[in-house]
């Protein structure tokens, strides 16, 4: 099967059964949509969804979160990982929104990396699942995935090489899906220590069982 093959055979697959996958993380706006993203990094989304009903419900903007110290965000986060970081950077995103933003999360990527705290993923999340464009964010199960199902070569070895190649090979359509249909193949079936291949609908093409793989 050649790589072109593959990425027809996943994608069809993931488009029949999951058409209108989206985030895990709850939100009810792009600002609570981008301080759950940057709350998840190294975190389970489990974890987020329990703690920001309570921090959206006392800082439900950029404006009133602008007000807070880190210690009054660290309150409602210290179960998260990295929590200190993270306070100080909520706090110190949502002034930056205010003073240089009006309180309006941009829709450029390279206005949301200004933010504190917000990496090349975060902002292609935000753009993907909020502005609705094809970006395409690659955190450790879409990197994993796209390495063992062989939809990116040894040689993207690097995020940003993987995010490059998975664009060149997906539609623009499919690219805001692929995110996540790669992502929850890879929390749910592709686990990293154990992986379900019993469960996974890709099994027989598996890379694994080419000679010499060292998966």
């Amino acid at each position: 099967m050649t790589r072109d093959e593959r990425y027809q055979f996943i994608l069809d697959y993931f488009k029949h059964k999951e058409p209108n996958v989206s985030t895990e993380l709850q939100f009810g706006s792009a600002f609570q949509l981008l301080c759950a993203t940057l709350l998840s990094a190294q975190c389970t989304d489990k974890r987020i969804n329990e703690v920001t009903p309570a921090l959206f419900q006392r800082y439900p903007t950029p404006q009133l979160m602008a007000q807070a110290e880190p210690e009054d965000i660290l309150e409602f986060i210290h179960s998260v990982s990295y929590p200190n970081a993270k306070a100080r950077h909520l706090v110190a995103m949502a002034r930056m929104l205010v003073s240089d933003y009006g309180g309006e999360v941009p829709d450029d990527a390279k206005e949301l990396v200004k933010l504190p705290g917000v990496g090349r993923k975060t902002a292609n999340v935000l753009q993907a699942v909020w502005f609705g464009k094809a970006t395409m964010a690659v955190d450790t199960h879409v990197y994993r995935v796209s390495h063992r199902l062989g939809l990116v070569p040894a040689t993207a070895n690097t995020p940003l090489k993987v995010e490059q190649y998975l664009i060149k090979h997906i539609s623009e359509a499919d690219v805001p899906h692929a995110h996540h249909w790669l992502l929850l193949h890879g929390r749910y079936i592709c686990k990293s220590a154990k992986p379900l291949c019993e469960k996974c609908p890709f099994d027989a093409i598996c890379p694994k069982l080419l000679k010499g793989s060292k998966l």
